[in-house]
């Protein structure tokens, strides 16, 4: 099959998954809810041709391998996640899965120095029971008691959701991924401008983002809007929008941070009363963790400055602290190799956003190649992807994996440095 007809089959593949669904119209698929199954079904045919007969660990994740040369121990995983946020677009996470499918395909039949296992991680996003990551924490051990026993909105706990789904939940430690497993490579949607508008098809990630997530109470003294003159008010939503617009100014001026106040509750949030407490929620990134505290450091002390400043009291409290996660870089730099190769040039970039890599990143190197985003619009049904840019990720991934296999030493160095 040409090049061309392959990325296009991968692309409608994609867009066939997005149709196994909890809703009616639009895309929305979480942990091990029924349309899993079909969508696991439907990867699993995929594989059968390729003599890669797929299985289910013991947190669903589904898990197929591609043998390697005879006597080959080691293996290397190429995978991504199949869960969904609600209204989900096509291309989020599978993407990465129906890409290693194509690599195996553009092999065909030849055997490498190493095994290739693809993963189809059960969840990632967090939406069914807030906690992200399911499927890949189980790989590096951590998929402990207290998350098993966690409940969704419908009462039913991450283990009966496992032994729902007609699988063992004790046999979760041998989901863990062991010495042999060389090392873990993931494809994904950028999910934002960045190559867009540098015009580019593909990248590298050097780092996943670290996060900080914090909420804010601003209170003053609630008031009746139209009997309390503005000198004598206590405005808990203007302190608050006063250091929203900080939040901005400070984000714009520091390289590579991202800021955003998303969520605010004002109350009592009526047309003629003046709001006596606000709650605002704040999200920083950066790629590098000093930065970030000394951001969020900075954010708490301006908004400490307003308050005082306009008579109010003010709250905080962090919610999360994820540290910044760097992917292996003789790994990276093994990629750079094959864009090159394949006439791409080999962006480096930091993912604001959060991946499976992340996590495997804790137990094997761990590398990401991002692929171009159109409008940089994700988390939603008009999210898409250029066949072109399909066909340049298959392309480098080959290339990347005849890299891999013309040495084992290089292997080694690449993946265990």
């Amino acid at each position: 099959m040409k090049a061309g007809e392959q990325a296009e089959r991968t692309r409608a593949r994609c867009q066939t998954l997005a149709r196994f669904s909890e809703d009616c119209e639009g895309t929305r698929r979480t942990f091990l809810s029924p349309p899993m199954r079909g969508c696991y079904q439907e990867i699993t045919e995929w594989l059968r041709p390729l003599g890669v007969f797929a299985r289910l660990d013991a947190a669903g994740n589904l898990r197929g391998l591609y043998p390697g040369e005879t006597g080959t121990a080691s293996r290397l995983l190429i995978g991504s996640h199949v869960d969904t946020v609600p209204n989900a677009g096509a291309f989020d996470g599978i993407l990465g899965v129906a890409l290693a499918v194509a690599l195996l395909e553009g092999l065909e039949g030849r055997r490498l120095p190493f095994a290739i296992e693809v993963v189809g991680f059960s969840e990632e996003e967090g939406v069914r029971f807030g906690i992200p990551f399911i499927g890949s924490r189980a790989l590096v051990g951590r998929l402990d008691d207290d998350l098993l026993n966690h409940k969704d909105s419908n009462g039913i706990s991450v283990r009966a959701a496992i032994e729902d789904f007609g699988i063992n939940v004790n046999e979760i430690s041998q989901a863990r991924v062991g010495e042999d497993v060389l090392g873990y490579l993931e494809f994904h949607i950028e999910q934002g401008p960045v190559l867009e508008n540098l015009g580019l098809p593909l990248g590298i990630v050097d780092t996943i983002a670290g996060q900080s997530r914090m909420e804010f109470i601003f209170a003053g003294h609630a008031n009746h809007a139209g009997t309390t003159p503005m000198h004598l008010r206590c405005d808990a939503l203007a302190g608050a929008a006063e250091w929203i617009l900080a939040v901005e100014r400070t984000a714009r001026a520091q390289p590579g941070l991202v800021a955003t106040v998303g969520a605010i509750d004002a109350r009592p949030g009526v047309t003629n009363a003046i709001a006596g407490e606000v709650r605002v929620s704040l999200d920083v990134r950066h790629g590098a963790d000093g930065v970030r505290h000394m951001t969020v450091r900075e954010l708490i002390r301006q908004a400490e400055e307003i308050a005082n400043f306009r008579e109010l009291r003010v709250e905080y409290k962090t919610l999360l602290d994820q540290r910044a996660v760097a992917m292996d870089s003789s790994f990276a730099d093994q990629i750079a190799v094959a864009m090159t190769e394949t006439g791409c040039e080999p962006h480096r970039m930091v993912s604001g956003a959060g991946h499976d890599a992340m996590i495997l990143a804790e137990k094997v190197p761990a590398a990401m190649i991002f692929l171009r985003t159109p409008g940089g619009v994700s988390h939603h049904p008009s999210e898409t992807v250029l066949v072109g840019d399909i066909e340049r990720a298959i392309e480098c991934g080959l290339r990347l994996l005849s890299q891999l296999a013309e040495s084992q030493q290089v292997l080694k160095r690449t993946c265990r440095a």
